[in-house]
């Protein structure tokens, strides 16, 4: 606001103020000088949430429809919510409504005017009347809202003080004829007050006409111009339109003297709570505003980026959600168009070891789609190369192919030479050991007699030689295979229900096996799998055991054993 008391001294630019007149909530009533000089009033709204600006435009639809005499602009922009109001001549409601005497008109008028400010969910008490002639006009109408139940509560002393006292009834048209001179049609003003005595003591009666469906200001004006009054009371239809009469008593058709008192109930239905349908489908949404009593409005598709909010799904409802409203009125939304592809880049992987630049990828949001072997001196299962090569940006979900080190193998070039052998053993030869004489207390002994120097020993063979192993003149033999390759092949299918709960994101899934990982479902947002299953078209032929992996984002998020 560019006029808070203490600090500026003008709102909006253009309103001297003179004094707070009074403060209710987030409205200020403030007394202003315009630039002519006159005095005004003016309604300001602090509005600092979505909430406030919904109040505000719901007060300025309000009185847009009333138009009451009071009100000079309204004004709606950033920063700036306010209503200007000027003085209006005429005697105060409460004063009239002290009158011993009434007249049929303006006590009719007034009931009117209660009806329709009812209509827009406000009481006689919320606005400032003033009664000018035979017509009540609003002077200023505060900014509140009011229940059926409250309104009736707190028009129905303004009603019976309409009611109190003597009603003195409207002159009929032709009545003032009785009062020509009867000095020269003496016979004639007496027939016509004849007529007008049974006018007003036996009114004609008509054919009451069906304003039943009707808005209920046109069906007043219709009653009115018929010579009935009217009255008010409050019901609900969800097949009819806010403010439409849904009966009438007496019922159309119905033979009435004019000047009778008609009974229209009009739809007003107490407010409900608008439903929350942000990140529901459009379908959903549409399903869940029909079970709250409202339809969907106008729908605006907006880039689903910023949110992260899945194509097809609601971003934002006006109004917002847990706001009052009345059944049948219509909630906008805005649709996300879906989320833009987002780019990633891998570094440079070469001489990491193969888990650690899988890692690597992963969180980049890539998948490794494919291992190549390549021999090399470089220490195995290390990096050798990568695509996309480093810092190379791509889209989210790309496939990423590592080429990783085996064991370099090559045959000899040459056959060995002559490898020397051991000398042949050869077993010493036993000698004869001497006789010696019998000696009967001698026992026998079971060693044999060695010599001085024990046992002589052959002398020892020369060294014999093998022949060097023939040159090889067949080709070289290949190395052999990887243990991998021995490992028993089988056929899997993918096979998998995702949760309706699925988070958003983009999500892939890969089998892992011995040769390594390959895609069975490429990047998909989430939005196209909740509540859906996923199987493969078919059978997948594996090498060793098997596992498929469900990533979201590049991050592992569950994994299935076939």
């Amino acid at each position: 606001m560019t006029g808070q008391a203490g600090l500026h001294k003008l709102i909006d630019g253009k309103y001297e103020i003179v004094r707070e007149i009074a403060r209710d909530g987030h409205v200020t009533l403030w007394e202003v000088r315009a630039g002519e000089g006159v005095t005004r009033r003016v309604a300001w709204f602090d509005v600092t949430t979505p909430a406030d600006r919904q109040a505000f435009h719901a007060y300025r639809t309000a009185v847009r429809a009333l138009a009451p005499a009071g009100l000079t602009d309204v004004v709606a922009r950033p920063g700036a919510y306010y209503a200007v109001w000027q003085p209006v001549a005429g005697t105060p409601l409460e004063e009239f409504l002290a009158q011993p005497v009434k007249p049929e008109e303006t006590v009719e008028a007034v009931r009117h005017l209660a009806a329709r400010l009812a209509i827009h969910n406000f009481a006689v008490s919320d606005a400032d009347i003033v009664v000018e002639g035979h017509e009540p006009r609003v002077a200023y109408l505060r900014p509140v809202t009011r229940t059926p139940d409250d309104i009736a509560l707190l028009n129905a002393p303004t009603l019976a003080a309409l009611s109190g006292g003597r009603v003195r009834p409207r002159r009929q048209p032709g009545a003032w004829l009785s009062f020509v001179p009867g000095l020269l049609f003496l016979g004639g003003a007496v027939y016509l007050g004849a007529q007008a005595a049974q006018i007003y003591l036996n009114p004609p009666v008509q054919e009451v006409v069906s304003v039943t469906g009707k808005e209920a200001k046109e069906a007043t004006q219709q009653l009115v111009r018929a010579g009935y009054r009217v009255q008010y009371t409050e019901g609900q239809a969800g097949s009819l339109p806010i403010g439409s009469i849904i009966r009438q008593d007496p019922a159309g058709g119905t033979s009435l003297p004019v000047g009778r008192l008609i009974t229209l109930t009009v739809n007003n239905p107490p407010a409900i709570q608008v439903p929350r349908v942000e990140e529901m489908t459009l379908a959903q949404a549409k399903a869940a505003l029909k079970d709250g009593a409202l339809t969907l409005g106008k729908v605006l598709k907006v880039d689903g980026t910023l949110t992260n909010t899945a194509v097809g799904h609601v971003i934002a409802q006006i109004p917002q959600p847990g706001a009052q409203t009345q059944p049948g009125q219509s909630v906008q939304v805005m649709v996300s168009t879906g989320v833009q592809g987002k780019d990633t880049w891998i570094p440079n992987l070469t001489g990491m070891t193969y888990e650690q630049a899988r890692d690597h990828v992963r969180a980049a949001g890539l998948v490794v789609t494919q291992v190549r072997e390549k021999p090399s001196d470089e220490p195995e299962n290390s990096v050798l190369e990568q695509t996309p090569s480093p810092y190379v940006r791509v889209a989210v979900g790309s496939p990423v192919t590592l080429t990783v080190a085996t064991a370099r193998y090559s045959p000899p070039t040459q056959p060995a030479g002559s490898l020397p052998l051991p000398p042949v053993y050869v077993p010493p030869t036993p000698t004869a050991p001497e006789e010696a004489p019998e000696d009967p207390s001698a026992a026998p002994t079971d060693s044999p007699a060695t010599g001085p120097t024990g046992p002589e020993t052959a002398p020892a063979p020369t060294p014999q030689e093998i022949p060097a192993t023939p040159p090889v003149t067949g080709p070289s033999p290949a190395p052999e295979p990887p243990p991998s390759a021995e490992l028993p092949t089988s056929s899997v299918s993918f096979n998998y229900q995702f949760p309706e709960d699925l988070p958003d994101g983009t999500y892939t899934v890969v089998v892992r096996d011995a040769d390594g990982e390959r895609v069975v479902l490429a990047p998909t947002e989430a939005g196209q799998l909740r509540g859906a299953t996923a199987t493969s078209d078919n059978a997948l032929t594996v090498r060793g055991s098997a596992v498929f992996v469900i990533r979201r984002d590049g991050a592992e998020y569950a994994t299935v054993n076939p």
